[in-house]
Order: structure tokens, then C-alpha cells, then sequence
């Protein structure tokens, strides 16, 4: 005699592929506010060509514009941070002269 168990079927389904990010707002931000060398616009360029390739469902060249685009508004905001701080080191010094100038 053969004995029959109840059948298992397990299925598994595909996890959908993470969609490439643009960093639009963050370029946006950085052509905005932190812009040297326009490389917040560069960045914003390139950011809206990798949201337009995500649309047009070329994940491959969306990652690439979209990574583009990360590293060229981590260069704007490093560069941005970095002037405005030398920026302020210049003005106390300017204005610690003219008061150690007076009598």
C-alpha cells in the first residue's frame, strides 16, 4: 500500500527590480545654492536625463546618468561647503584687522 501526502507547491516570485534613482531635488538644490563651477547644473542635467531614461524603461543608462549625477553633487556640495567656509575664515580675519587697527 502506498501512502500519498498532501502536495506542497511553493511559489516564488521575483522581487521587482529596484528602479535607478535621479537625484533630481538634490541637484536642484545644489544648482540652486551650491553651484561652483556649475556643477550643480551639470548635476541637474544629468539628473533629468537618468529620470528620462527610467521613464523610458533603459535601467542601464538611467544607473549610469544616475550615478553621474550623485557624484557630481557630492563634488558641488563639498566644493559649496568648503568655499563657504573659507569665505568666513576670510571676513573674521578682514574684521578682526580692521579692529586690531584702530586705536
Amino acid at each position: 500500500a502506498t501512502a500519498f501526502g498532501p502536495t506542497i507547491t511553493s511559489f516564488v516570485q521575483p522581487q521587482p527590480a529596484p528602479q535607478p534613482r535621479d537625484f533630481v531635488l538634490w541637484s536642484f538644490f545644489n544648482a540652486i545654492y551650491c553651484n561652483p563651477f556649475c556643477l550643480g547644473f551639470i548635476a541637474l542635467v544629468f539628473s533629468i536625463k537618468s529620470r528620462d531614461k527610467k521613464m523610458a524603461n533603459d535601467s542601464a543608462t538611467a544607473l549610469s546618468y544616475g550615478r553621474t549625477a550623485k557624484h557630481l553633487n557630492i563634488a558641488a556640495l563639498c566644493l559649496g561647503i568648503v568655499g563657504t567656509i573659507i569665505c568666513i575664515v576670510l571676513v573674521a580675519i578682514y574684521l578682526s584687522s580692521l579692529q586690531a587697527g584702530r586705536p
